[in-house]
Protein backbone atom coordinates (compact mmCIF):
# COMPACT_ATOMS: atom_id res chain seq x y z
CA UNK A 1 0.00 0.00 0.00
CA UNK A 2 1.51 3.17 -1.00
CA UNK A 3 1.28 6.49 1.20
CA UNK A 4 -1.67 7.84 -0.80
CA UNK A 5 -3.44 4.47 -0.46
CA UNK A 6 -2.54 4.71 3.51
CA UNK A 7 -3.78 8.29 4.16
CA UNK A 8 -6.73 7.61 2.43
CA UNK A 9 -7.48 4.58 3.72
CA UNK A 10 -6.69 6.46 7.24
CA UNK A 11 -9.13 9.14 6.63
CA UNK A 12 -11.98 6.90 5.97
CA UNK A 13 -11.60 5.31 9.37
CA UNK A 14 -11.24 8.51 10.97
CA UNK A 15 -14.49 9.84 9.65
CA UNK A 16 -16.22 6.57 10.31
CA UNK A 17 -15.12 6.86 13.95
CA UNK A 18 -16.24 10.49 14.13
CA UNK A 19 -19.73 9.99 12.80
CA UNK A 20 -19.78 6.69 15.59
CA UNK A 21 -19.70 9.54 18.24
CA UNK A 22 -21.55 12.08 16.86
CA UNK A 23 -18.96 14.36 16.46
CA UNK A 24 -19.10 17.35 14.21
CA UNK A 25 -18.17 16.05 10.94
CA UNK A 26 -18.20 17.03 7.31
CA UNK A 27 -19.49 13.93 4.72
CA UNK A 28 -17.10 12.07 4.00
CA UNK A 29 -15.28 11.14 0.65
CA UNK A 30 -14.04 14.82 0.07
CA UNK A 31 -13.61 17.06 -2.68
CA UNK A 32 -12.26 18.31 -5.73
CA UNK A 33 -9.44 21.22 -6.17
CA UNK A 34 -10.73 24.82 -7.25
CA UNK A 35 -14.36 23.28 -6.74
CA UNK A 36 -17.25 25.20 -4.98
CA UNK A 37 -17.90 23.46 -2.08
CA UNK A 38 -20.60 23.60 0.54
CA UNK A 39 -19.60 22.60 3.77
CA UNK A 40 -22.03 20.88 5.36
CA UNK A 41 -21.22 20.40 9.16
CA UNK A 42 -23.10 18.09 10.86
CA UNK A 43 -24.10 18.22 14.37
CA UNK A 44 -25.54 15.46 15.96
CA UNK A 45 -25.81 15.61 19.62
CA UNK A 46 -25.56 18.62 21.97
CA UNK A 47 -22.73 18.97 25.18
CA UNK A 48 -22.13 16.52 27.59
CA UNK A 49 -24.90 17.23 30.48
CA UNK A 50 -26.52 19.66 28.08
CA UNK A 51 -29.87 19.98 26.71
CA UNK A 52 -29.33 21.94 23.40
CA UNK A 53 -27.07 23.34 21.20
CA UNK A 54 -27.06 27.45 21.25
CA UNK A 55 -24.17 28.72 19.25
CA UNK A 56 -21.97 27.34 16.62
CA UNK A 57 -18.55 28.83 15.38
CA UNK A 58 -16.27 27.30 12.93
CA UNK A 59 -13.35 28.51 12.42
CA UNK A 60 -12.24 28.63 8.17
CA UNK A 61 -8.58 27.57 6.76
CA UNK A 62 -7.03 30.58 4.82
CA UNK A 63 -6.92 27.96 1.73
CA UNK A 64 -10.65 27.84 2.10
CA UNK A 65 -12.18 30.90 0.25
CA UNK A 66 -15.48 32.02 1.80
CA UNK A 67 -18.21 33.07 -0.58
CA UNK A 68 -21.50 32.47 1.92
CA UNK A 69 -23.28 30.99 5.17
CA UNK A 70 -26.23 29.75 5.30
CA UNK A 71 -28.88 31.32 7.86
CA UNK A 72 -31.02 29.41 9.89
CA UNK A 73 -34.44 31.01 10.93
CA UNK A 74 -34.12 32.24 15.05
CA UNK A 75 -30.58 32.50 14.92
CA UNK A 76 -28.16 35.49 14.53
CA UNK A 77 -25.67 34.57 11.41
CA UNK A 78 -21.83 36.79 11.31
CA UNK A 79 -20.00 35.89 8.64
CA UNK A 80 -16.30 36.96 6.78
CA UNK A 81 -16.47 39.27 4.03
CA UNK A 82 -17.63 37.29 1.20
CA UNK A 83 -14.25 36.45 -1.11
CA UNK A 84 -12.10 36.53 2.22
CA UNK A 85 -9.83 33.48 2.63
CA UNK A 86 -10.33 32.07 6.55
CA UNK A 87 -12.11 33.96 9.08
CA UNK A 88 -14.71 32.55 10.97
CA UNK A 89 -18.85 31.86 10.73
CA UNK A 90 -20.96 32.00 13.88
CA UNK A 91 -24.33 31.21 14.25
CA UNK A 92 -25.97 31.97 17.75
CA UNK A 93 -30.02 30.84 18.60
CA UNK A 94 -32.05 34.34 19.60
CA UNK A 95 -33.62 32.18 22.55
CA UNK A 96 -33.96 29.06 23.95
CA UNK A 97 -37.09 28.26 22.29
CA UNK A 98 -35.04 28.46 18.92
CA UNK A 99 -32.19 26.67 20.48
CA UNK A 100 -30.93 22.83 18.48
CA UNK A 101 -32.49 20.52 21.08
CA UNK A 102 -29.80 17.63 21.73
CA UNK A 103 -32.15 14.86 20.17
CA UNK A 104 -32.24 16.54 17.51
CA UNK A 105 -29.60 16.31 14.35
CA UNK A 106 -29.08 19.16 11.96
CA UNK A 107 -26.12 20.92 9.32
CA UNK A 108 -24.87 24.17 9.27
CA UNK A 109 -23.60 25.26 5.63
CA UNK A 110 -20.27 27.25 4.75
CA UNK A 111 -20.11 27.49 1.18
CA UNK A 112 -16.99 28.87 -0.87
CA UNK A 113 -14.19 27.49 -3.51
CA UNK A 114 -11.63 24.87 -2.76
CA UNK A 115 -7.45 25.68 -2.94
CA UNK A 116 -5.87 24.53 -6.38
CA UNK A 117 -3.69 22.02 -4.73
CA UNK A 118 -4.53 18.56 -3.21
CA UNK A 119 -4.13 19.05 0.76
CA UNK A 120 -5.89 18.00 3.71
CA UNK A 121 -8.20 21.04 5.45
CA UNK A 122 -9.07 21.24 9.06
CA UNK A 123 -12.02 23.34 10.29
CA UNK A 124 -12.22 23.63 14.42
CA UNK A 125 -16.03 23.59 15.04
CA UNK A 126 -16.48 25.49 18.74
CA UNK A 127 -20.29 24.12 19.81
CA UNK A 128 -21.32 26.38 22.43
CA UNK A 129 -24.73 24.65 24.69
CA UNK A 130 -26.84 25.52 27.59
CA UNK A 131 -24.54 24.12 29.73
CA UNK A 132 -21.16 23.82 28.97
CA UNK A 133 -19.34 23.95 25.46
CA UNK A 134 -17.24 21.50 22.89
CA UNK A 135 -14.65 22.72 21.34
CA UNK A 136 -13.80 20.34 18.54
CA UNK A 137 -10.45 21.48 17.46
CA UNK A 138 -8.04 18.35 17.15
CA UNK A 139 -5.64 18.89 14.49
CA UNK A 140 -3.47 15.48 14.07
CA UNK A 141 0.39 16.10 13.69
CA UNK A 142 3.29 14.27 14.02
CA UNK A 143 2.84 13.79 18.28
CA UNK A 144 -0.55 12.75 18.10
CA UNK A 145 -0.79 10.33 14.90
CA UNK A 146 -1.46 7.45 16.67
CA UNK A 147 -3.45 8.74 19.35
CA UNK A 148 -7.29 9.10 19.28
CA UNK A 149 -8.42 12.14 19.07
CA UNK A 150 -11.69 13.32 21.39
CA UNK A 151 -12.73 15.98 20.07
CA UNK A 152 -11.14 16.12 16.56
CA UNK A 153 -11.72 18.87 13.90
CA UNK A 154 -13.86 18.79 10.75
CA UNK A 155 -11.51 17.75 8.20
CA UNK A 156 -11.83 17.87 4.71
CA UNK A 157 -9.75 16.30 1.44
CA UNK A 158 -8.97 18.25 -1.13
CA UNK A 159 -8.50 15.65 -4.15
CA UNK A 160 -6.58 16.04 -7.22
CA UNK A 161 -8.66 17.08 -10.41
CA UNK A 162 -8.78 13.26 -11.71
CA UNK A 163 -9.95 11.51 -8.70
CA UNK A 164 -13.56 10.88 -7.84
CA UNK A 165 -14.82 12.10 -5.04
CA UNK A 166 -16.30 9.34 -2.88
CA UNK A 167 -16.36 7.68 0.37
CA UNK A 168 -16.86 3.66 -0.11
CA UNK A 169 -17.61 1.23 2.83
CA UNK A 170 -17.29 -1.88 3.51
CA UNK A 171 -16.47 -3.18 0.11
CA UNK A 172 -16.16 -7.11 -0.49
CA UNK A 173 -16.14 -9.52 -3.04
CA UNK A 174 -17.99 -13.36 -2.62
CA UNK A 175 -15.38 -16.29 -2.86
CA UNK A 176 -16.51 -18.30 -6.18
CA UNK A 177 -15.79 -21.88 -6.58
CA UNK A 178 -13.86 -23.75 -8.92
CA UNK A 179 -15.11 -23.32 -12.56
CA UNK A 180 -17.31 -20.48 -11.78
CA UNK A 181 -17.00 -17.78 -14.27
CA UNK A 182 -18.68 -15.33 -12.42
CA UNK A 183 -19.24 -13.63 -8.70
CA UNK A 184 -21.00 -10.65 -6.96
CA UNK A 185 -18.62 -7.72 -5.74
CA UNK A 186 -20.56 -5.78 -2.83
CA UNK A 187 -20.03 -1.56 -0.78
CA UNK A 188 -22.21 1.24 0.54
CA UNK A 189 -20.65 4.21 -1.16
CA UNK A 190 -21.48 8.00 -0.66
CA UNK A 191 -21.04 10.99 -3.29
CA UNK A 192 -20.50 14.00 -1.13
CA UNK A 193 -21.87 16.37 -3.75
CA UNK A 194 -23.86 14.08 -5.80
CA UNK A 195 -22.51 11.82 -9.02
CA UNK A 196 -23.34 8.59 -11.40
CA UNK A 197 -21.04 5.37 -11.28
CA UNK A 198 -20.93 5.05 -15.31
CA UNK A 199 -17.96 1.90 -14.99
CA UNK A 200 -16.42 -0.41 -13.06
CA UNK A 201 -13.28 -2.41 -14.06
CA UNK A 202 -11.14 -4.83 -12.46
CA UNK A 203 -7.90 -7.22 -13.44
CA UNK A 204 -9.63 -9.72 -11.74
CA UNK A 205 -12.65 -10.25 -13.84
CA UNK A 206 -13.00 -9.54 -18.00
CA UNK A 207 -15.90 -7.73 -17.67
CA UNK A 208 -17.66 -5.87 -14.35
CA UNK A 209 -21.41 -4.49 -14.55
CA UNK A 210 -23.38 -3.06 -12.56
CA UNK A 211 -26.69 -5.03 -11.66
CA UNK A 212 -29.99 -4.56 -10.21
CA UNK A 213 -32.52 -7.03 -9.30
CA UNK A 214 -36.23 -6.56 -9.56
CA UNK A 215 -39.40 -8.72 -9.29
CA UNK A 216 -41.29 -9.13 -12.50
CA UNK A 217 -44.65 -10.66 -12.29
CA UNK A 218 -43.82 -12.90 -9.23
CA UNK A 219 -40.21 -13.70 -10.81
CA UNK A 220 -37.05 -12.01 -9.59
CA UNK A 221 -34.96 -10.86 -12.52
CA UNK A 222 -31.38 -9.38 -12.49
CA UNK A 223 -30.06 -6.55 -15.61
CA UNK A 224 -27.18 -4.43 -16.30
CA UNK A 225 -28.12 -0.70 -15.80
CA UNK A 226 -25.86 1.62 -17.62
CA UNK A 227 -25.03 3.70 -14.65
CA UNK A 228 -25.55 4.27 -11.16
CA UNK A 229 -27.23 7.49 -9.49
CA UNK A 230 -25.79 8.54 -6.16
CA UNK A 231 -27.75 11.91 -4.49
CA UNK A 232 -25.60 14.26 -2.53
CA UNK A 233 -24.57 13.29 0.18
CA UNK A 234 -27.11 9.82 0.52
CA UNK A 235 -25.48 6.35 1.10
CA UNK A 236 -25.59 3.94 -1.22
CA UNK A 237 -25.85 0.38 -0.38
CA UNK A 238 -25.14 -2.68 -2.87
CA UNK A 239 -25.53 -5.91 -1.66
CA UNK A 240 -26.85 -9.60 -1.68
CA UNK A 241 -30.02 -9.78 -3.77
CA UNK A 242 -30.19 -6.03 -4.69
CA UNK A 243 -28.04 -3.65 -6.29
CA UNK A 244 -24.52 -5.35 -6.88
CA UNK A 245 -21.74 -5.32 -9.04
CA UNK A 246 -21.29 -8.36 -11.18
CA UNK A 247 -17.88 -9.98 -11.99
CA UNK A 248 -18.10 -11.59 -15.26
CA UNK A 249 -14.88 -14.25 -17.06
CA UNK A 250 -12.78 -14.34 -14.12
CA UNK A 251 -9.24 -14.25 -14.90
CA UNK A 252 -8.30 -16.00 -11.03
CA UNK A 253 -9.42 -17.62 -8.70
CA UNK A 254 -11.35 -15.93 -6.17
CA UNK A 255 -10.99 -17.44 -3.03
CA UNK A 256 -11.56 -16.14 0.57
CA UNK A 257 -8.42 -13.79 1.94
CA UNK A 258 -7.73 -12.67 -1.07
CA UNK A 259 -7.56 -8.73 -1.87
CA UNK A 260 -9.27 -7.71 -5.32
CA UNK A 261 -8.39 -3.81 -6.71
CA UNK A 262 -11.38 -2.35 -8.81
CA UNK A 263 -11.44 1.31 -10.48
CA UNK A 264 -14.85 3.05 -9.79
CA UNK A 265 -15.17 5.85 -12.43
CA UNK A 266 -18.19 8.38 -11.69
CA UNK A 267 -19.46 11.38 -13.73
CA UNK A 268 -20.44 14.64 -11.99
CA UNK A 269 -23.12 16.74 -12.96
CA UNK A 270 -21.20 18.38 -15.84
CA UNK A 271 -20.22 15.58 -17.56
CA UNK A 272 -16.79 15.10 -16.15
CA UNK A 273 -15.28 11.71 -15.58
CA UNK A 274 -13.30 10.75 -12.82
CA UNK A 275 -11.81 7.84 -10.82
CA UNK A 276 -11.31 6.24 -7.74
CA UNK A 277 -9.32 2.67 -6.50
CA UNK A 278 -10.37 0.82 -3.96
CA UNK A 279 -9.59 -2.51 -2.60
CA UNK A 280 -12.18 -4.79 -1.57
CA UNK A 281 -12.03 -8.27 0.47
CA UNK A 282 -12.81 -11.44 -0.70
CA UNK A 283 -15.26 -13.31 1.53
CA UNK A 284 -16.42 -17.19 1.59
CA UNK A 285 -19.94 -17.55 0.82
CA UNK A 286 -20.84 -18.55 4.83
CA UNK A 287 -19.16 -15.95 6.34
CA UNK A 288 -20.15 -13.18 3.53
CA UNK A 289 -21.28 -9.75 4.57
CA UNK A 290 -21.73 -11.03 8.23
CA UNK A 291 -17.96 -9.36 9.32
CA UNK A 292 -18.88 -5.65 9.41
CA UNK A 293 -14.72 -5.19 10.14
CA UNK A 294 -13.62 -5.18 6.79
CA UNK A 295 -13.68 -1.87 4.83
CA UNK A 296 -12.44 -0.09 1.66
CA UNK A 297 -8.83 1.35 1.58
CA UNK A 298 -9.48 3.92 -0.87
CA UNK A 299 -6.26 5.64 -2.81
CA UNK A 300 -5.37 7.14 -6.26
Amino acid sequence: MNKTTHTLALVSALLAGSAAQAHVVLPAGGANVGSNYDAAFRVGHACKDAKATTAIEVELPKAFQFKEAVARSGWKLATPKAGAQGGVVRWEADSAATALPGTEKTTFVVRGVLPSTAQTLHFPVHQICDVGRADWAQIPTAANANDKLEFPAARLDVLPDNVAAIDVRDAWVRAAVPGQSGTGAFLTVQAPQGAKLVAVKSAAAGVVEIHEMKLENDVMKMRAIPALELPAGEQVKLAPGGLHLMMMDLKQPITAGQTLNFTLTLEDANGKRRERQIEAQVRSGATAGQDGRHGAHQHH
